[in-house]
C-alpha cells in the first residue's frame, strides 16, 4: 500500500518538475516575437485562474478564514515570482534565471539569523555557503558577471518574493502545529491565481498587447512552433497541471522526497533550454548550478537537533518544496515554493 503511493507519488513529483521546468523554454520564443513579458506572464496567470475557477467556487469559505494567505500568494508567489521570472528569461539564459532563483531558501535562512535574530543549524548554514558560492560560478563572477545584470536582479527579486511568500506561510505551520485544520492548497492556488490575475491585469495592461502575434508563429531555435500551441503549454501544463500534481505528489511523499524531486526543476529546464533553444552553459556553470541545487535542498531540509532554544531550519521543513517559478508546491500545511515558482 505504501509502496504503491510513494511510486505514484514520486510519479507526479516528476511530472510536476518537467511541467514547471518547461514554462521557461515555451515562453522565452513567444518573448522573442514580440509579445512583453508581463503579457506573457498575464496570459499564463489569467487562463490558469479561468480553469481553476470552479476550485475557487469550492473553496470560496477561505476568503473569510484565510484573506492574509490568499493576498500573501497571490501577490508574491503568483504576480511576483512569474513577472521577474520572465523578465529575466528575456534577458538571460532559462537556465541561469531558474539557477539564481533558487537561493530563495538561503534568502530565508538570512531572513531568519539577521532579521528574526534566531540560531540557524550548521548543515542550514552550509547549505547557504554552497549555494550562495554555486551561483557565484553559475553567473561567472571572475568574469566581471557575463550575464546581463538587469536580468540577473530580476531573478533575484522572483527569489526575494519567494521570500516574502515563506514569510506568511508560516501561519499555516502555526495553525498546523496548534492542531487547527490547514487550509486546502488547491483552494489557495486558486484563488492565488484569480488575486495574481487581477494584479497583473492593472500593471500589464493586456488591451495594449499585439493580439495578433498570437495567431502567427515563434522560432525556437530554428524551428517555427504556433504561438498559440506554446500559450496553451504554459497555461494547461506549466501552470494547472504542474501545480495540481505537484500538491498531490506532496500528500504521497515525504517533505524531503518531494523537496529532491523539486530541485529537479531546474535541471530539466535548464536541459530542455539547452536542446529546444540552444542555450549552452559552460562546464563552471554547470557544475556551479549542481552546487546550488545541492545547497538549496541541504538548506530548505536542513532540521534542528535537540536544541535548548528555538533554532530555524530550511525553509523547507515540514513542507515541501517546490518550485518556480513556479511557483509553488503546496502542502497540506500550505503552500510554499523554494525555488519556481514558480517559475
Amino acid at each position: 500500500m505504501y509502496a504503491s503511493r510513494g511510486r505514484s507519488g514520486l510519479g507526479l513529483a516528476l511530472v510536476s518538475a518537467f511541467a514547471f521546468g518547461g514554462s521557461g523554454v515555451a515562453a522565452k520564443p513567444l518573448i522573442e516575437a514580440g509579445v512583453d513579458p508581463l503579457h506573457v506572464v498575464w496570459l499564463r496567470v489569467a487562463g490558469a485562474a479561468l480553469v481553476m475557477l470552479p476550485v475557487a467556487w469550492r473553496h470560496r469559505a477561505l476568503v473569510r478564514s484565510r484573506p492574509v494567505l490568499l493576498l500573501g500568494f497571490g501577490l508574491l508567489a503568483v504576480a511576483g515570482v512569474q513577472a521577474c521570472y520572465f523578465a529575466a528569461i528575456s534577458r538571460i539564459p532559462v537556465g541561469v534565471a531558474l539557477l539564481v532563483e533558487y537561493l530563495a531558501p538561503a534568502l530565508v535562512l538570512g531572513w531568519v539569523r539577521f532579521v528574526q535574530r534566531r540560531p540557524v543549524t550548521r548543515r542550514a548554514a552550509l547549505g547557504v555557503v554552497l549555494a550562495v558560492g554555486g551561483l557565484a560560478c553559475v553567473v561567472e563572477v571572475w568574469s566581471g558577471l557575463s550575464f546581463d545584470a538587469i536580468g540577473l536582479l530580476l531573478a533575484l527579486g522572483a527569489a526575494c518574493c519567494q521570500v516574502g511568500y515563506f514569510v506568511l506561510s508560516d501561519q499555516g505551520s502555526a495553525d498546523a502545529r496548534r492542531g487547527v485544520e490547514p487550509p486546502n492548497p488547491v483552494g489557495v492556488i486558486s484563488y492565488g491565481l484569480l488575486i495574481g490575475a487581477l494584479v497583473l491585469t492593472v500593471v500589464a495592461r493586456p488591451w495594449t498587447m499585439q493580439w495578433a502575434t498570437l495567431g502567427g508563429s515563434a522560432d525556437m531555435d530554428g524551428t517555427d512552433v504556433p504561438a498559440w500551441l506554446l500559450l496553451a503549454w504554459i497555461v494547461l501544463v506549466a501552470t494547472v497541471l504542474a501545480y495540481v500534481t505537484g500538491v498531490v505528489s506532496v500528500r504521497l511523499l515525504s517533505p524531503a522526497v518531494a523537496g529532491v524531486v523539486a530541485c529537479l526543476e531546474a535541471v530539466i529546464a535548464t536541459v530542455l533550454a539547452w536542446v529546444m533553444l540552444g542555450e549552452h552553459l559552460s562546464a563552471p556553470q554547470l557544475v556551479g548550478g549542481a552546487v546550488v541545487l545541492a545547497g538549496s535542498l541541504i538548506a530548505q531540509s536542513a532540521t534542528p537537533s535537540t536544541p535548548s532554544g528555538p533554532v530555524a531550519s530550511g525553509p523547507g521543513e515540514g513542507r515541501a518544496a517546490g518550485t518556480g517559478t513556479g511557483p509553488a508546491t503546496a502542502t497540506a500545511e500550505a503552500p510554499s515554493s523554494a525555488g519556481r515558482t514558480t517559475s
